[in-house]
């Protein structure tokens, strides 16, 4: 069993909610850290059924509890309504609770108790390379990083069943769009442009939807912890740069399923935006589970020059290259960044086996040295 990297007893002074996508182990993590609390699954048809029918049953069940007994209640967005009697147990019982769930987009959207800021908001990834031991990089890039696809040796119908229950119980079941088969177009689509520009116009007319209509449909997609936007490093430009942001989905095994890619090739275009979308699933990640205040983003002039990561405020600037042979043609665009900020450590996250720096101080980072590092606290 695999031991998460997210310690969550180390956030639990109050209440916290967990958020993550659909099988990213949120549940297994809980009752590994938590084998004492109260576990109540809303995805039980008995326990939903009793609840839903009379929200108060929750504090005549908990209110003789002691002072900090922990209560996970499972898929909370199912019975919103819990959350009045969550906060009175919170307020007068002093009861902590981890209230669990695929996403908060349901609680907002139809205005139901957030909890006023007394429950700290915590986000579940895929798996990180920390919590693997020996990686496969090329496994990786194929399969992605969910716990039931990475393990397994034959993930694709697992991943068509995934894709088919988000649409079916995260779209449909909630109502999120009046045409589920334009979103399904649409998530298509969005896997096409994974880790490139956002441009709604063009998205919308490849789905045969309106601009507003895609800008809302990768709402959702945000919302419901599928996919993620990174915004363009605009700080003090010395020439003209790129504004919009990027996207990506928040899973590369999912994104190879959705373009029909099971065989990626070391070398080629695909291999290529795969790995890249690895390092900057796994920068995201890193950056959540240790609440860090440098925030990611990219970086691209209007000629076209062009760095995929740079972390802060220009503190570093990355370029991620597949290739297995880093030469001078793969450091211009650094080279380039570093003339408008040249106090930026630089590097080329690659398949380059040999981790060495250039005389201007490029360093060029075998991939299993750089995530090393990361995840110990290195670079930032």
């Amino acid at each position: 069993m695999l031991t998460r990297y997210y310690n969550l007893k180390e956030e639990l002074e109050g209440s916290i909610f967990l958020f993550g996508a659909r099988q990213t182990g949120k549940t297994t993590m809980l009752l590994q850290q938590f084998p004492e609390a109260i576990y109540i699954d809303l995805l039980d048809t008995n326990v939903f059924n009793r609840y839903i029918a009379r929200p108060s049953l929750l504090y005549e069940q908990l209110q003789d509890k002691d002072r900090d007994t922990i209560v996970i209640i499972d898929e909370i967005q199912q019975i919103p309504e819990l959350l009045n009697e969550v906060q009175r147990l919170i307020v007068h019982k002093q009861i902590r609770f981890i209230l669990c769930g695929s996403s908060a987009r349901k609680l907002r959207r139809k205005g139901y108790n957030t909890l006023g800021g007394r429950a700290l908001p915590c986000y579940l990834y895929p798996l990180v390379s920390v919590e693997i031991g020996e990686l496969d990089i090329d496994k990786v890039v194929t399969q992605g990083m969910l716990p039931p696809f990475y393990l397994s040796s034959r993930p694709w119908k697992g991943l068509t069943a995934y894709v088919d229950v988000y649409l079916q119980e995260e779209i449909r079941a909630e109502s999120l769009v009046r045409n589920l088969h334009s979103f399904r177009k649409f998530l298509e689509t969005a896997a096409m442009t994974d880790g490139e520009i956002v441009n709604y116009n063009n998205i919308a007319s490849d789905c045969s939807v309106s601009a507003n209509t895609a800008k809302e449909y990768f709402s959702i997609l945000e919302d419901t912890l599928i996919g993620y936007m990174v915004p363009a490093y605009t700080k003090t430009p010395k020439r003209r740069v790129i504004q919009s942001p990027k996207f990506y989905l928040f899973d590369i095994g999912v994104v190879n399923h959705l373009l029909q890619r099971k065989e990626l090739k070391r070398g080629t275009k695909e291999y290529g935006h795969a790995f890249e979308h690895f390092v900057i699933q796994e920068l995201i990640a890193y950056i959540g589970y240790t609440r860090n205040d440098k925030k990611l983003s990219y970086w691209k002039t209007g000629t076209g020059i062009e760095v995929d990561a740079v972390i802060g405020n220009a503190d570093i600037a990355i370029e991620i290259k597949s290739a297995e042979d880093i030469q001078n043609k793969h450091l211009k665009n650094l080279r380039s960044f570093a003339k408008d900020y040249p106090q930026a450590h630089k590097m080329v996250v690659s398949l380059d086996t040999i981790t060495r720096r250039t005389d201007d101080g490029i360093e060029i980072i075998y991939i299993n040295d750089f995530l090393k590092a990361l995840w110990q606290g290195l670079y930032f």
